[in-house]
């Protein structure tokens, strides 16, 4: 594990990242977060479609080759990253917690020695154990770190509903799903995901 103060992310070299980000630890390969990540984001609870179409989804951006960068904690995200495990694309992981003297699993250990997945986080040896203030502050840290942003489902007034409204309203781009689930999202600037614009951000993340 190391301190990466030298190699800070530019896209958290602004005022407020350097303020809210000003430390990081990773344990991995340092290169993945200088190339274009597609941030991932879901709630707890997700209807059954669209658990479907997100597996489909995922698989198609992983065999794709695009890098993905999410906190991976709910239950969606956790299966999505088993599905992104199993491909060659690069994964960052940001556990909402200290890194120092985690338990690597051992299907993240062969991929960290195969140079395709970087831990990240923002918080020192003090920070243990996951809290819901945490993984707030995670959150944000990943939605500064994601190019573009794919949100499957964020149930309303969830933290997860807030955070990306905040987004949005900074000027970056959220895709999800155009389904009555979702209504109250792309009501909001949510963009609906299509085969075109995903294979627009792939051509443009592979240039």
């Amino acid at each position: 594990m190391e301190s990466i103060d030298s190699a800070f992310p530019v896209s958290l070299r602004t005022i407020d990242g350097m303020t809210e980000f000003p430390r990081l630890w990773a344990i991995g390969s340092l290169r993945i977060i200088d190339r274009p990540l597609l941030g991932l984001f879901c709630s707890q609870h997700c209807p059954g479609d669209i658990i479907l179409r997100t597996y489909d989804l995922i698989r198609m951006l992983r065999d794709a080759g695009v890098s993905i960068i999410s906190g991976f904690h709910t239950a969606m995200e956790r299966d999505c990253l088993e599905l992104l495990l199993r491909g060659k694309q690069p994964i960052v992981v940001c556990p909402a917690r200290s890194i120092s003297n985690m338990r690597i699993p051992k299907t993240w250990s062969t991929a960290i020695e195969d140079g395709r997945l970087l831990v990240l986080s923002p918080f020192g040896k003090a920070h243990g154990r996951i809290t819901a203030a945490l993984a707030e502050k995670r959150n944000r840290m990943v939605a500064l770190l994601g190019e573009v942003l794919f949100v499957p489902h964020a149930s309303p007034q969830s933290q997860t509903e807030r955070l990306c409204r905040e987004i949005i309203t900074a000027g970056k781009k959220i895709y999800t799903f155009d389904s009555a689930s979702n209504a109250h999202l792309l009501k909001s600037g949510f963009k609906p995901i299509s085969a075109d614009n995903l294979h627009d951000y792939i051509r443009d993340a592979e240039g």
